[in-house]
């Protein structure tokens, strides 16, 4: 009896530090990698390689620091489709709208809990087993219930030719436990603009390294 006692507390201390370092492990994964979801509804024109653009500031968006800053990172991001920035906003082809935010919301997420023993709801036998032992040991997941920031970038761009026609509307989601905004809108506008101008009705997941 001894013997399997201390046998079962081992591979509770084992499991326990196994469960530890790959939490640590998703933890740091997460840490590392930005993850956005983008739909994007479009009717670009062929004709439109190199034309001009002009991003407008709506009345609550005009002499904004915060505004100013977030439509350099989408001007970043236009970059590389090929359009080109007009001096002025008479000279421009396509008019880019932006919105953005980053609202409070309840969601329900799947977590780890402690790894020690699981009887009752989980069973006897749930998570990580082993012949030898009498009891089943492991990570187990739970739902709860988190409160999450949607951090949210959308744009959408009129085409003057065509009587200010929409020929393009993305949005961008991401998901954070804290309100950071300000540091994913980089990386939101660059979701906007990946693989420009995409497919009509097109909803993907995006994945980039954060630097």
């Amino acid at each position: 009896m001894k013997g399997g006692r201390e046998m079962a507390g081992v591979g509770r201390e084992w499991i326990r530090w196994l469960s530890g370092l790959c939490l640590a492990l998703m933890l740091g994964g997460c840490a590392s990698v930005f993850s956005a979801q983008v739909t994007r509804y479009q009717q670009w024109p062929e004709n439109a390689q190199g034309a001009t653009y002009w991003i407008e500031a709506d009345e609550t968006q005009r002499n904004n620091l915060q505004f100013q800053t977030y439509a350099d990172t989408v001007r970043a991001a236009l970059g590389p489709t090929g359009l080109v920035e007009a001096h002025s906003e008479a000279q421009a082809r396509f008019t880019v709208h932006m919105e953005y935010g980053s609202p409070l919301e309840r969601e329900w997420r799947q977590e780890f809990v402690d790894p020690y023993m699981y009887p009752g709801f989980y069973g006897p036998y749930a998570g990580f087993r082993h012949p030898r032992w009498a009891w089943g040991m492991g990570p187990a997941i739970q739902t709860v219930a988190v409160d999450v920031y949607r951090l949210t970038l959308s744009v959408r761009i009129d085409d003057r030719t065509q009587q200010g026609r929409e020929v393009y509307r993305a949005t961008a989601v991401a998901s954070s436990r804290q309100d950071q905004l300000g540091a994913a809108m980089p990386y939101l506008a660059r979701a906007l603009f990946d693989r420009f101008p995409g497919r009509n009705g097109q909803i993907v997941e995006v994945r980039y390294p954060v630097e």
